[in-house]
């Protein structure tokens, strides 16, 4: 983890899962931090815990321009200026596929997880510029380099949001501002459950369900955190990336790797599936094609 110390950084979505976990994350680098959410019990809890010196809650939909405005406003009154922006804030989009496509559900979608991309970094051009640079943040997902993993609107947009990434670290550079997302693969928060329609309760739930029981589809063994994320995100926002600008990150615990047969000997792989064998049986048969041959 790199050295945040005398930075301020903004965080959306902060309020629980990956956010929440950055703001544990930057804090304990030595950040001081506006955090951003919809979650106003959650996001003053915040406060409580760490201190209003440290850390400012405002209550943030992302996808009303004024309502960004004001987490810049705060972070430069109350901490002096603007060092980093993490745009996190996000949910699973609407869930319908190409054919039956919800117009109104696809527009909400773009709103809340490309264009407040777009707009949060506008918005933190000129406050960075003023500190002489600056770090921007970007969540993506695997969703957009593979299908399967999530709703086409929403992988489109996380699309969207790893190129607009590489976009804008090119054109910000000019102003030292660096600009990079980070592609989480599965991630024990709340987003699946509340994609289900589930309350927030029930979906905090079934994050720990998950967390318990998805290290089985991936090569890592186990279920990604928000810290695993966090960490990255904190990597970099600090001087130790300084290098680093333009990029997109896999943090996916080897998801995407390649297919399950690729990782895992007790998966048969494509050909055994055509064929309808499973591993055990395709043992035996080379066990006995071995013995005829012997």
């Amino acid at each position: 983890m790199g050295d945040l110390s005398g930075k301020t950084a903004i965080i959306t979505g902060a309020a629980s899962g990956i956010g929440y976990a950055g703001v544990e994350v930057f804090m304990q680098a030595g950040a001081t931090i506006v955090a951003g959410d919809l979650q106003d019990e959650k996001g003053k809890a915040l406060e409580t815990r760490f201190g209003s010196d440290r850390v400012r809650y405002v209550h943030c939909d992302v996808t009303k321009t004024d309502d960004l405005k004001t987490l810049f406003a705060t972070a430069e009154d109350a901490f002096g200026g603007v060092d980093i922006l993490w745009n996190n804030a996000g949910h699973g989009g609407t869930p319908t596929g190409v054919e039956e496509l919800d117009e109104d559900g696809f527009d909400q979608t773009v709103a809340l997880l490309l264009k407040s991309v777009f707009v949060g970094t506008k918005l933190a051009v000129p406050y960075m510029k003023k500190r002489g640079g600056g770090s921007v943040i970007n969540t993506s997902s695997i969703s957009a380099v593979c299908a399967g993993y999530a709703p086409i609107t929403y992988s489109v947009c996380k699309k969207g949001v790893a190129h607009f990434s590489k976009l804008a670290a090119a054109e910000l550079s000019k102003h030292k501002i660096r600009v990079n997302a980070i592609l989480p693969g599965f991630i024990a928060t709340s987003i699946f459950g509340a994609s289900l329609g589930l309350s927030r309760e029930q979906a905090d739930q079934m994050a720990a369900l998950v967390e318990q029981q998805g290290g089985r589809m991936q090569p890592a063994g186990r279920t990604g955190t928000g810290k695993d994320i966090a960490e990255m995100a904190a990597f970099l926002a600090s001087e130790k990336a300084s290098f680093i600008t333009g990029g997109e990150f896999l943090v996916d615990g080897g998801m995407t790797v390649g297919p399950r047969h690729s990782w895992d000997e007790t998966d048969g792989g494509p050909l055994l599936d055509a064929l309808g064998i499973t591993p055990e049986q395709a043992e035996q048969m080379q066990l006995a094609m071995q013995a005829q041959d012997g």
